[in-house]
């Protein structure tokens, strides 16, 4: 169990992560926000778009996240968006914890994607997350309430956060109602693109 535990996510400048409802996922603002990993040649070939796209740093991090990856976490909101949208060949290709009191058998999709639903808490799935993980990393998908669940248990290691120059005004705050009295973070690294900036943070409890 040498794995990590980190997530990464894209955040507008003024910290949000997804707007308030998941009817509103792929509209207008969602899509600029998540502008800067359409184009890249990793995402292509991951959700299976077709050959080219761009390369270069952001599609390095993209599949650099992709591959560090040895299971995923989340939440029931984002399983419930995702299972919409998704296609059916889920983009994971690992297996997947939710979170959730619903009482549901394994979901198995093609391409190596099988998702487990947890009903004991978020300390459960990351243990059951950590022995499918084995040294590879768990990755705490999202959305962000369970983002921020991990956060104030101190389950997290390390994330990134993809800063894209967009507003939105509203919607799901990445950091509210963190517990500052607790958690605390060092830079890791910081590097820019033409799109966007990644910032990599470890943290340590206060």
């Amino acid at each position: 169990m040498a794995g990590k535990v980190f997530f990464g996510v894209s955040m507008s400048l003024d910290g949000f992560i997804a707007p308030d409802s998941p009817e509103e996922l792929m509209g207008k603002q969602w899509m600029e926000l998540q502008r800067w990993v359409f184009p890249l040649r990793f995402f292509r070939e991951n959700l299976k778009l077709g050959k080219g796209g761009e390369e270069g740093r952001d599609n390095d991090i993209a599949r650099e996240t992709y591959e560090r990856t040895g299971v995923s976490v989340m939440g029931k909101r984002m399983f419930d968006a995702g299972e919409r949208m998704w296609p059916e060949e889920a983009p994971f290709h690992t297996p997947v914890f939710v979170v959730t009191h619903e009482k549901r058998d394994p979901w198995e999709r093609p391409g190596g994607t099988t998702f487990y639903f947890v009903n004991d808490g978020i300390e459960v799935a990351l243990e059951q997350a950590r022995e499918a993980a084995g040294d590879r990393d768990v990755r705490i998908a999202g959305g962000g309430a369970t983002i921020l669940e991990y956060l104030n248990a101190g389950l997290i290691d390390e994330f990134s956060i993809a800063l894209s120059p967009v507003l939105f005004g509203s919607g799901i705050r990445l950091f509210e109602g963190i517990d500052a009295s607790r958690v605390a973070l060092d830079q890791i690294n910081a590097e820019h693109s033409p799109k966007v900036t990644h910032l990599t943070y470890s943290v340590r409890q206060r």
